[in-house]
This record gives structure tokens, sequence and C-alpha cells, in this order.
């Protein structure tokens, strides 16, 4: 299982949970506005939005972590990151309730991630950073998205593209 480094991240907000994503990931953070749908996509896609003139496949990370959708509000972010993948490079928006800021996380404030005897359930969790109050989970977006995922939302992302 991949181990977080230490570095830079940007935390952002799901419900009452903090994750942290690498902010060598993160290419702009976006105002949220709906995205183009797009039909027969998985669940968690949102559909496509407009980067700088390209059309950017964009998930719920909600729902693609097993939470419940919510309605979006004047704090709904969509992080853009460019999700570095065996063979390629995949950009991806990922709608967050909210993104707090970009902090550092040394290496010895990293715990590995917790092995809570359900393999999906901690597979993309890199790292867990304990602060007073509550925990930042570091994502592993690679992880998180399986390659048959990966696979489809280039797809959508290659489906732009061509148009």
């Amino acid at each position: 299982m991949a181990e977080a480094a230490e570095g830079q991240y940007v935390t952002f907000g799901l419900g009452d949970e903090v994750f942290a994503a690498p902010v060598g990931l993160v290419r702009e953070i976006l105002t949220y506005h709906p995205p183009s749908r797009i039909p027969n996509g998985p669940d968690y896609l949102l559909g496509l939005t407009d980067v700088r003139g390209r059309g950017v496949p964009t998930a719920d990370l909600r729902i693609r972590l097993g939470m419940a959708a919510v309605e979006p509000t004047l704090n709904t972010r969509i992080l853009v990151l460019d999700i570095p993948l065996e063979d390629r490079t995949l950009s991806l928006g990922l709608v967050a309730d909210r993104v707090f800021e970009v902090t550092v996380f040394s290496a010895d404030q990293i715990e590995p991630s917790p092995d809570i005897g359900v393999k999906w359930r901690s597979d993309y969790i890199s790292g867990v950073v304990r602060r007073p109050g509550d925990f930042v989970v570091l994502i592993d977006l690679g992880r998180l998205l399986s390659s048959t995922d990966a696979v489809s939302l280039a797809s959508f992302s290659d489906v732009e593209r061509a148009a």
C-alpha cells in the first residue's frame, strides 16, 4: 500500500470528515457550477466541467466513497486534479463540500493507514494525521480510482477532446 509523503496538502471536507490531497496534484480549485451531464456514466460521475476550454470529467467524491449525496452550497468547490496513473495522467474534477487550506504535514505527523479489516474501505487511505478534535485522511487518488474507473473517466475526457 502506498504511504503518504511529507509535504504540502490541500485539505477539504466531505460532511464531518476532513481529507487531504497532495498539493502537487491540484491544478486549480473552482467555484461549483453544475457539470454538463453525460449519459451512461458511473453513478458518481456528475458530468464534464469546462476548465479553460477542455471538458474535465467531474466526480462526486461523496458517492465514490459511499456517502450520501448532498445539494451543493455556496462553499462547494471542484478540485481539478492531475492524477498520475500507470500509462497517463488523468485530469479529474472532484466535488468537495468545502476546501479549507493548504497545509504542511511532516513525516512524523503522518500515521500509516489504519487496518480496519475491510480492504476496500482503507485501500484509498495513504495515511492519517491526528489533529486536535479530528483526523485528516490523506487520500490516495490513484488507488481510489480503480483501473476500470480510470479507463471509464479517461474515455469521457477523450470523447470531449475529439468533439
